[in-house]
C-alpha cells in the first residue's frame, strides 16, 4: 500500500515537473512570437488613434474599447482557429500568406504616402460625416476592418515561431500573444488619446511644474499623433518588406535576401561601435526599400484600373 501511494507521488511529481516543462516552453514559445510581430504591432498602435479624430472627447474611450473588442473578436475567434487549421492541414501555405499580408502592408503605406502627398486622406474622409452616431459607427467599422488584417499578420508571424510546438502548446501561445498584444496596444491608444485631458487636468492644477508640464502635454500632443502617423507608416513598409525578403529567401529567391544581409554585415563591420543596431537599421532600411517598391506597384496599379461610378 505505501509502495503504491509512493509510486502515485512519483508520477503526480512526474506529471508537474512535465506541467511545468510546458508551461515554459508556451511562455518562452509566446515571448518569442510576440516579439517577432512587433513591428505590426507599432504599426497598430499608431494607426488606431486616427480613428478617433473629429469625434467628441467623451467618446474617445468608449470608442477604443468597442475597438479593442473588436480586435479581441478577431483573434481569438476567428483568426486563431484559422491559424491551427492552417497549421495543422496546411503548413505550406503560411509563408505565402505572410507574404499577401506583407504585401498588403506596403500597400496600405504606399496609399498613406501618397494620400498625404496629394491631401486626401482618411481624415478628410472622416470629417466628411457630419452625423456623430454615423461617425462614429464608420470609425469602429473601419477600425475593426483594418485590425483584422493587422492581427491576422500578428498571428500569422507568431504561429511562423510555433512550428515546433504541439497544437495544444500552438493554441495557448497564439491566445496569449492575441490577449496580449490587444490590451498592451489598446492601453497605449487609450493613454495617448487621453494625454491632451491629463495636460488640460495637470494645468489647472496648482504649481508652476505642474501647469508647465501640462500645457507641454497639450502642446505636444499634434506632433505626437504626427509623429505616430509617420512612425506608423514607415512600420509597415518595413514590417511589410521584411516579410517579403524573407518569404523570398523561404523560395530560394535568395539573391536580394543575401545583398540586404551582405550590406547589413558590411555596414556593421565598418561602422565598428554597436554592430547589432547598425546592422538592423541597415536591414530594416533594406526591407523597407523593398517595401516602398512592391506598395508602390500595387498602388499604382489599382489607380490605373478603371473605376465603375
Amino acid at each position: 500500500m505505501a509502495g503504491g501511494l509512493v509510486a502515485l507521488l512519483d508520477d503526480i511529481a512526474a506529471m508537474a515537473k512535465l506541467a511545468a516543462a510546458s508551461l515554459d516552453d508556451v511562455a518562452g514559445a509566446a515571448g518569442k512570437a510576440g516579439a517577432k510581430a512587433a513591428g505590426v504591432v507599432i504599426d497598430d498602435t499608431a494607426v488606431t488613434p486616427t480613428y478617433v479624430v473629429g469625434l467628441s472627447p467623451a467618446r474617445e474611450l468608449p470608442i477604443i474599447w468597442k475597438i479593442a473588442r473588436g480586435s479581441l473578436r478577431n483573434k481569438l475567434l476567428f483568426l486563431l482557429p484559422a491559424a491551427l487549421l492552417l497549421s495543422a492541414l496546411a503548413p505550406w501555405a503560411i509563408t505565402p500568406i505572410l507574404m499577401l499580408g506583407g504585401a498588403f502592408l506596403c500597400f496600405e503605406a504606399a496609399e498613406k504616402i501618397i494620400g498625404a502627398i496629394t491631401g486626401h486622406g482618411h481624415g478628410q474622409d472622416a470629417a466628411a460625416v457630419a452625423d456623430a452616431a454615423e461617425l462614429e459607427d464608420r470609425q469602429v467599422s473601419g477600425a475593426i476592418r483594418t485590425d483584422l488584417i493587422l492581427s491576422g499578420e500578428i498571428m500569422a508571424i507568431a504561429l511562423g515561431e510555433l512550428g515546433d510546438q504541439t497544437l495544444v502548446n500552438q493554441a495557448i501561445a497564439l491566445a496569449i500573444v492575441g490577449i496580449a498584444i490587444t490590451a498592451g496596444v489598446y492601453g497605449v491608444v487609450a493613454l495617448i488619446v487621453k494625454m491632451d485631458d491629463i495636460g488640460l487636468h495637470l494645468a489647472r492644477k496648482p504649481g508652476a511644474g505642474a501647469q508647465a508640464f501640462g500645457r507641454g502635454l497639450v502642446a505636444a500632443m499634434p506632433r505626437v499623433l504626427t509623429a505616430l502617423s509617420l512612425i506608423g507608416t514607415a512600420a509597415m513598409v518595413w514590417v511589410g518588406g521584411g516579410i517579403i525578403v524573407h518569404g523570398m529567401e523561404a523560395f530560394g529567391l535568395a539573391g536580394l535576401p543575401h545583398a540586404i544581409h551582405a550590406a547589413a554585415e558590411g555596414a556593421a563591420h565598418a561602422v565598428g561601435a554597436l554592430p547589432g543596431v547598425v546592422s538592423w537599421i541597415v536591414t530594416a532600411i533594406g526591407s523597407g526599400i523593398v517595401g516602398l517598391i512592391v506598395g508602390g506597384i500595387i498602388a499604382g496599379a489599382l489607380h490605373l484600373l478603371p473605376r465603375k461610378h
